[in-house]
């Protein structure tokens, strides 16, 4: 049995979608002993190249993901989350996201998790994520690993 996905655009300050994202970070914090909040901070909701998205099976939200400007032309992922592993909510998120990403004008995607997220940095290499140099404020973090995708659908 496959169970459906939806994908839904929405304000990451919802009241419902809050509870995902309070998961996200107590899972982070648990297993890396950082909640990942300071990054989310500088939200701007009303702004078309901002997109928040949660992901619902049977009315449930069961994961999250985001992705907001950095420079002109490349965003930046945020806040992905998938509450059950091996159920392609993750893959299914990040490919929302990322065809958000082409019609808002982004021509490259870049991320950064942490290198003790195992499972973080296989998931992003098997979606065609690079490894980056380090960049923005994870520049001389060495506990940092940085990924980039080029959205360009010529190549």
């Amino acid at each position: 049995m496959t169970e459906n996905i939806f994908i839904k655009i929405t304000n990451p300050n919802n009241e419902k979608v809050a509870a995902i994202i309070e998961e996200l970070s107590a899972n982070l914090y648990l297993r890396f002993g950082s909640d990942g909040k300071n990054s989310f901070t500088d939200w701007e909701h009303n702004n078309p190249k901002f997109v928040f998205v949660v992901a619902e099976i049977d009315n449930e939200i069961v994961g999250c993901g985001a992705i907001r400007p950095i420079k002109e032309n490349i965003g930046e992922v945020k806040r992905m989350y998938s509450k059950y592993p091996r159920k392609r909510i993750g893959q299914t998120i990040l490919s929302f996201l990322e065809q958000q990403a082409i019609e808002i004008g982004y021509t490259k995607l870049v991320l950064e998790t942490r290198v003790k997220n195992q499972e973080a940095t296989k998931f992003y290499q098997n979606q065609d994520y690079k490894v980056i140099p380090n960049y923005g404020k994870y520049t001389d973090r060495p506990e940092a690993i940085c990924f980039g995708k080029s959205l360009n659908q010529n190549l």
